[in-house]
């Protein structure tokens, strides 16, 4: 016993001696692979499935992580926001899934993994893999036309008409002008009655051409689902998406986010505010509802974790750069010079000059913000959602990935320097 002893403390030397020299083996990691946190069961049609959060992580992981959770705290502390979730998925595991901060100012309930946010226009990327999962089905294509699903919908021009895409409405090259009718959605006006408003519209291009973003344009893939289907939008989301991916919390109406428990009260600053209806008439474009805990499962399938629900070739297809579109977020450049960003379909893709990349969207509707980037390189994704507008939001993925890449150099520098 006593030589079998000795043996494994030399090895443990060894590996302790490895690990000092800046080698890629990792003690800690070594002794702590495999232990999870159990956060919770959920049910993915007759199967009962346990979410986990990784606990234990390499150290230049250990730091990302914890640099970011203080920037978040730092964010709370000087009051620029009243409540924030974050979910991080590394490779296939959930490494990140907290909430901090309020739910509300004033009360004491406390923002966790479960609370529900809007997540705004972070609605067109969940829209845009609901539309994968169709394809996945052959039950349309990208490049079908959209007059063979809606043979009443008329744009302006009856060139433009008979030229309108799917993959236009989903990359906001309809043609239209820029936020055609979105202040009607903010008066209520029925999505039926701007839909045909649209053929009153003056064309800035022809389909395909020209970025134009859009919220009453882009909702038109959901009648195409609707159509097709012959089900509500918000039906085809938990049969197609949430209901496979174990997103729990995740709804599409305002009765749905009204009813729920544990939802974060919208902010100015930290002054609450109500929960407006505006923008589920839209939902495809504005109206989905989310936890961090849905967001790290559907981050995990954008990651190709989940190929039965979203294969890598629907991935590679939204994913597709489709047209140049202006990158306006100024912390992105202020991260790594930008070289091009571009549209896909429902997101954005930025790449830059040292050939990096980065698929991205953000959200704002009724005073929330949502944040969501994956790098498929790198093979890490982060959503973030606050219950305010401000410099959390703004900040949050291009602080996150200047992090993680000064560590993983770091990393390659120590391992380097020990060959």
């Amino acid at each position: 016993m006593r030589i079998v002893f000795w043996i494994a403390l030399g090895i443990l030397l060894c590996l302790v001696l490895l690990s000092l020299s800046g080698n890629n083996f990792n003690v800690d990691q070594l002794f702590n692979a495999g232990k999870l946190k159990l956060i919770d069961t959920i049910r993915i049609q007759s199967h009962e499935k346990e979410i986990y959060v990784e606990q234990k992580h390499d150290l230049f992981t250990r730091e990302t992580l914890a640099d970011f959770e203080g920037f978040i705290k730092s964010g709370l502390k000087n009051r620029q926001a009243a409540g924030a979730a974050v979910a991080i998925v590394k490779d296939t595991s959930i490494i990140f899934l907290k909430g901090f901060g309020l739910r509300e100012i004033g009360k004491p309930d406390s923002v966790n993994e479960r609370t529900v946010f809007r997540i705004g226009s972070v609605s067109k990327s969940m829209t845009a893999t609901l539309a994968a999962t169709l394809v996945r089905d052959s039950l349309f294509q990208w490049d079908d036309l959209l007059i063979n699903y809606l043979p009443d919908f008329r744009l302006k021009t009856e060139s433009a008409t008979k030229k309108l895409k799917l993959r236009h409405i989903l990359s906001h090259t309809e043609g239209l002008p820029y936020h055609a009718y979105t202040i009607m959605v903010e008066k209520r006006t029925p999505t039926d009655t701007l839909i045909e408003y649209l053929k009153d519209l003056d064309l800035i291009a022809e389909p395909g051409k020209i970025y134009s973003y859009q919220n009453v344009g882009f909702s038109l893939i959901g009648k195409v689902m609707e159509k097709i289907s012959n089900d509500h939008f918000e039906n085809l989301l938990q049969k197609n998406l949430f209901g496979p991916l174990g997103m729990r919390d995740a709804s599409a109406s305002f009765e749905k986010i009204s009813l729920n428990g544990n939802v974060a009260q919208p902010h100015f600053l930290t002054r609450p505010l109500s929960i407006s209806d505006t923008y589920y008439s839209v939902a495809p474009a504005g109206g989905i509802n989310a936890s961090a805990q849905d967001m790290a499962l559907w981050l995990k399938a954008l990651l190709g974790n989940n190929p039965k629900v979203l294969p890598e070739k629907n991935l590679d297809q939204i994913f597709e750069p489709q047209v140049h579109a202006v990158m306006r977020n100024y912390y992105f450049r202020k991260w790594k010079p930008v070289r091009k960003s571009f549209y896909a379909l429902g997101w954005r893709v930025i790449t830059f000059t040292d050939g990096d990349s980065i698929i991205y969207h953000g959200g704002y509707v009724n005073n929330y913000r949502c944040e969501v980037a994956i790098d498929r390189k790198k093979k890490i994704g982060i959503a973030v959602l606050v219950n305010s507008p401000g410099m959390i939001a703004d900040q949050a993925i291009p602080h996150f990935f200047k992090e993680y890449e000064y560590y993983l150099q770091l990393n390659e520098k120590l391992k380097n320097k020990s060959l």
